[in-house]
């Protein structure tokens, strides 16, 4: 088997990388750390390598490449992800709505 140093990353890693490039996904981080803590976290504060900590943190590995080669943190970055991807969903359709209201004055 190959040692950690060794993984290579592939699909999983790769997408991981780009969520932590998204600065939506790190505003989610922001706000998901504000709400668990109870404290306001302002929008901006985690950075790339908090998202890619936080990243390693839940899915209990020590790189990326992993999420390739190891079946439980692969299936919890999908639900980190997924979690992400519903958040966003409804932020796009409360801004939507926003819109709409000032629109019609409503």
């Amino acid at each position: 088997m190959m040692s950690d140093k060794e993984l290579k990353g592939g699909h999983l890693a790769r997408s991981a990388a780009m969520l932590c490039q998204d600065p939506e996904f790190r505003r989610y981080l922001d706000r998901a750390q504000s709400h668990k803590g109870g404290v306001h976290i302002p929008d901006g504060t985690h950075s790339e390598e908090d998202a890619r900590d936080l990243i390693l943190t839940a899915c209990k590995i020590s790189s990326r490449a992993e999420l390739d080669h190891n079946v439980q943190a692969a299936t919890r970055f999908r639900q980190i992800k997924a979690h992400y991807q519903r958040w966003l969903g409804r932020q796009k359709r409360r801004e939507g709505n926003q819109q709409h209201e000032s629109k019609t004055g409503a």
